[in-house]
């Protein structure tokens, strides 16, 4: 296929046949009702050293384990109609109705954290002590993160208020933000009229002439000037909610919170943020070379993204058909298992690769566990780089193949660990396209894989600092938009350093990040360096032991829903807890970087 009017659109029948169907209004009328039995049964419990605890436990799980899956498909089905047709108004009507029947699961969630703590150290012999009944032993983490879960949240009434405001405050802000920057376009063409989306903006970063990516990029900044009033509105709104609501619930902060949704320790965060920072300059020195090829003094933010090519070599463009045949071929090679899951979702249309107006820019993988399903969301347009970003979400699907078969209860993973699976499937199609590719392709392969490892790491870090800046300040009061602009012009200085021209970074990256804008997922940030680096580890398992590996790796996927972080890596044989660790994956970067610059030396001689 070239064209991306010719580009895949996923199908989403197997699902629901649509958001008007009778299947769509009996799930919903099911999900109510099991919202009011959960809540029946929740206020049953009976007082400490009561009889019939584990007989009550089995029920509450299973009722969960109905309500969970239903209410999760409900609500993927919903955003994957909206995110995809952002201007459709039932889209917009049945994601809200969604949240409304949401309110009930909520509370039931309050009561369950409740009466488990309330027996807490029953509830615990039950599930992991000398007793333990066999049927509670496999949630013994999901006990107790649910006990301390209890420790910070407020009184079920205020629980249920923070809840139902939520759609028109702090969920109502994030869809602000990305109706506005999924509608947003350009004059591109005044002699045609051709207009782009800030998507189709955004994309033309990785254009190899520069002069298309300046006039993107400045084209980009005028758009995202035109709209800032409303989104810094929408940002103001989802951390204001957010440091209210962290403040009721006991949270020490934004930053608190999001260790523990991570399942993390602090200790492995500031190992993590550590290393980064530490890391920089080799990072600068990546970008230097970079400029150094391209004949520049230092890159604008529009270059990093550009390619390394001649002017009579523009670059390679992937059809949508080749991406296919070379990510089923890469994944076959690690996983026959991997290779047919990929192939079955490229045959049976899970993937909506179209960019277009209305549908919000980015990737990002979904799964249905009704219909025992995941679906893809990308904007491709045929650079390598797009290629890697289908890799990647696909490395998302099949940790969810993997894991498809547990109980909702234990097939909820952190960020971190989620993003480990992506990164490593990234990283099986990088290592196969550079196996004895000549030295200019494998430079241009090398590089974007830099490209990737240094927005990771560097831009990644940046946005830590920037949303650690804008929570500091936010507790204190709104702030308007060129405040937010200087904060980010403030950490992408901090981080690229002198590699970047400073007169030409990009300061309303707030606006374009959709991370931000989460009132329950704040610093959607990290986790990424997490996965990268982790990802690296066990792709060098897997170097290591061969084909025997992906057993072990599907098994440690599956497990990522009951354990902690540090216990799932300490299965793989990682301490993350120390820098050393995080060194060690960086170190394999470095490697990279230094291999890129003899190549650039090599080549430009």
């Amino acid at each position: 296929m070239t064209g991306s009017e010719n580009l895949p659109l996923w199908d989403l029948s197997p699902v629901f046949p649509g958001l008007d169907s009778p299947e769509w209004t009996t799930a919903k009328a099911r999900i109510a009702g099991l919202g009011d039995q959960l809540i029946a049964h929740l206020s049953s419990l009976g007082p400490a050293g009561s009889p019939g605890l584990a007989e009550w436990l089995v029920k509450s799980l299973e009722l969960g384990e109905k309500a969970s899956s239903l209410y999760t498909t409900l609500g993927a089905y919903a955003y994957s109609c909206y995110s995809t047709a952002t201007r459709d108004a039932m889209a917009m009507a049945e994601l809200n109705a969604v949240e409304e029947l949401a309110l009930p699961l909520k509370r039931a969630e309050v009561l369950n954290r409740n009466a488990l703590a309330s027996r807490r150290d029953e509830v615990l012999a039950l599930a992991t002590g000398p007793k333990a009944d066999p049927r509670l032993a496999p949630f013994h983490f999901f006990f107790e993160e649910e006990i301390f879960l209890q420790s910070r949240q407020m009184a079920p009434e205020l629980e249920d208020l923070a809840a139902d405001l939520s759609r028109s405050g702090g969920d109502a802000w994030g869809r602000l933000q990305e109706a506005v920057s999924s509608n947003t376009s350009v004059l591109w063409d005044d002699r045609t009229g051709e207009r782009k989306t800030i998507t189709e903006l955004r994309n033309l970063a990785y254009d190899p002439d520069r002069a298309v990516r300046a006039k993107a990029f400045l084209l980009e900044l005028d758009a995202w000037k035109g709209v800032e009033i409303p989104v810094a509105a929408a940002l103001n709104g989802v951390k204001g909610f957010a440091v209210s609501l962290n403040k009721r619930r006991g949270w020490k902060g934004a930053i608190d919170k999001s260790i523990t949704q991570s399942r993390m320790s602090p200790a492995t965060l500031d190992a993590l943020i550590g290393a980064m920072e530490d890391s920089l300059p080799v990072f600068r020195r990546y970008l230097g070379a970079k400029a150094a090829f391209l004949g520049l003094p230092k890159l604008a933010f529009y270059d990093i993204f550009g390619p390394l090519v001649s002017e009579s070599d523009k670059g390679r463009t992937w059809t949508w058909e080749e991406a296919g045949v070379f990510i089923v071929e890469k994944f076959s090679s690690f996983d026959p298992a991997m290779g047919a899951f990929a192939a079955r979702a490229f045959r049976e249309s899970w993937i909506d690769a179209r960019p277009r107006e209305g549908k919000i820019g980015g990737a990002y993988c979904i799964h249905f566990p009704e219909a025992r399903v995941p679906r893809v969301l990308c904007n491709f347009d045929g650079t390598f780089s797009d290629l890697v970003t289908v890799a990647h979400e696909l490395g998302h699907a099949w940790h969810y193949d993997c894991i498809k078969d547990k109980p909702q209860a234990l097939a909820q993973y952190p960020m971190t660990l989620a993003e480990t699976a992506s990164i490593f499937a990234e990283t099986l199609v990088f290592e196969s396209a550079m196996a004895g590719a000549p030295d200019a392709e494998r430079l241009g392969l090398l590089e974007l894989h830099l490209q990737d490892s240094t927005q990771v790491i560097v831009d990644i870090l940046s946005r830590y600092k920037f949303e650690a800046s804008v929570f500091a300040r936010r507790e204190k009061g709104e702030l308007p938009a060129e405040d937010f602009c200087a904060l980010m012009s403030e950490a992408q200085m901090a981080t690229y350093g002198d590699a970047l021209d400073p007169e030409l970074l990009h300061p309303w990256m707030w606006a374009a990040k959709g991370h931000y804008y989460s009132p329950e997922l704040s610093f959607y940030n990290f986790p990424y360096a997490f996965g990268l680096l982790f990802g690296l580890g066990l792709y060098a398992r897997y170097r290591k032991e061969g084909p025997a590996f992906a057993a072990s790796y599907r098994s440690l996927l599956a497990q990522t829903g009951s354990a902690s972080a540090v216990e799932v890596t300490r299965m793989a044989g990682f301490d993350i807890e120390t820098k050393a660790f995080w060194k060690s994956g960086l170190d394999v970067i470095g490697a990279q970087i230094a291999e890129f610059e003899a190549l650039v030396a090599k080549v430009k001689a």
